[in-house]
């Protein structure tokens, strides 16, 4: 296919990070105003094209770090979330972002659990959408809980949205209960009869919001919300650099995510939230490109994407590593030993596993550098 052709097969996704605001949702996680400001700088320079950068309806403080933010003239849009309550939007209203959220309960349950019906909801879309774009430039509208809704429903709720001049909507899997193959017959039901640009927002629960945020955009959705390390409530969301090292392999898109300041985003949002970042965390894990296999070892030491789908520094991490351990094969030892200027034949190497792979079974563990040298140490002594 020619290369003008092929470019022409590219999608653009629209990327909305939740990160400070669903993100700093999850338990226990509560980020101070420099850490917010710091993350939205990061987000922004990565190539985020919109940040949801905060809930007002919290209270002052909380617009304070909305404002200051604002106030930075970031190259990305900058959204507010609210519930569906003018008074949630007036507390927007005062924040300085060009970009406001509402959102609405759209299933039967969470209609049920405010003690409102699909007539209320009717009425207050109307009022909310054009009260909010009295004062922002962007209304998006979200639809909560609403992949255990009625499909028709949804789509009757979306139409009504759409009526009033709402300029996306975001079906929200709220808990997290949706699939691909959900995904794809929910967002082809609403793409037959809407306009407006739709956006999937996931949540990991079953373990799925990677996959299904990036299935929405192959189904048509333009637009995906995610958060970094998938940071949010519960199982949390579906992952900034999951998503954006997903698109980059497929080829098909061409997003705005330079992804080689991932690692960097990721480590500072973790330790803004206090929380570890897991050795096997797809992407950006230390485990990622970690390698003990013989064989593995062997072939990466030929040609390093042997057994890794990207680059470490495709993330921003400088390489990969082999590590000695109980699976480890003859070129991995010679590898290491000469990185340390110590050169072993094969079959030197080879008659030094027998007591590696012993000793690194009995610790259940790699074997150190120090450890690794005194058992050719204890060999060159009996030879």
């Amino acid at each position: 296919m020619p290369e003008k052709m092929m470019k022409n097969t590219h999608r653009t996704p629209w990327i909305i990070d939740t990160t400070l605001r669903d993100g700093e949702q999850a338990p226990g996680v509560a980020f101070s105003r420099e850490e917010k400001t710091e993350i939205a700088f990061l987000l922004a320079d990565a190539g985020v094209n919109e940040i949801e950068i905060g809930y007002p309806a919290i209270g002052e403080e909380e617009r304070i770090s909305i404002r200051r933010i604002a106030s930075m003239n970031l190259h990305a849009r900058l959204t507010c979330w609210a519930r569906s309550r003018i008074e949630d939007i007036r507390d927007a209203a005062s924040c300085g972002t060009e970009a406001l959220h509402i959102s609405f309960p759209v299933s039967d349950l969470y209609l049920q659990l405010m003690q409102k019906d699909r007539s209320w909801l009717h009425r207050q879309l109307a009022l909310l959408v054009t009260e909010a774009k009295k004062c922002f430039s962007f209304v998006s509208i979200g639809a909560q809980d609403a992949t255990r809704a009625e499909p028709d429903a949804l789509k009757s709720f979306f139409l009504d949205a759409e009526a009033c001049g709402a300029q996306r909507v975001r079906i929200a899997d709220t808990v997290g209960i949706a699939t691909p193959t959900s995904v794809i017959s929910s967002v082809k039901h609403l793409l037959s009869v809407l306009k407006t640009p739709i956006e999937f927002h996931a949540h990991n629960d079953i373990g799925m919001a990677s996959a299904n945020a990036f299935t929405a955009l192959e189904a048509g959705c333009r637009a995906v919300s995610v958060s970094v390390t998938g940071l949010g409530e519960r199982a949390g969301n579906a992952a900034l650099e999951e998503l954006a090292m997903a698109l980059k392999l497929s080829g098909g898109y061409d997003s705005s995510i330079d992804t080689r300041k991932l690692s960097r985003l990721c480590s500072t949002v973790s330790k803004a939230a206090g929380r570890i970042i897991v050795d096997q965390k797809p992407v950006i894990g230390k485990s990622a490109f970690l390698h003990e296999s013989g064989i593995h070892c062997a072939a990466l030491l030929k040609n390093p994407l042997a057994y890794q789908p990207f680059l470490p520094a495709e993330v921003g991490r400088q390489s990969h590593e082999l590590v000695i351990g109980k699976h480890s094969g003859s070129a991995s030892l010679q590898h290491f030993f000469s990185s340390r200027g110590i050169s072993i034949s094969r079959n030197e190497a080879g008659s030094l596993l027998e007591t590696v792979r012993k000793s690194a079974g009995e610790k259940k563990r790699t074997l150190s550098p120090d450890e690794l040298e005194i058992i050719y140490r204890k060999h060159l002594q009996k030879h």
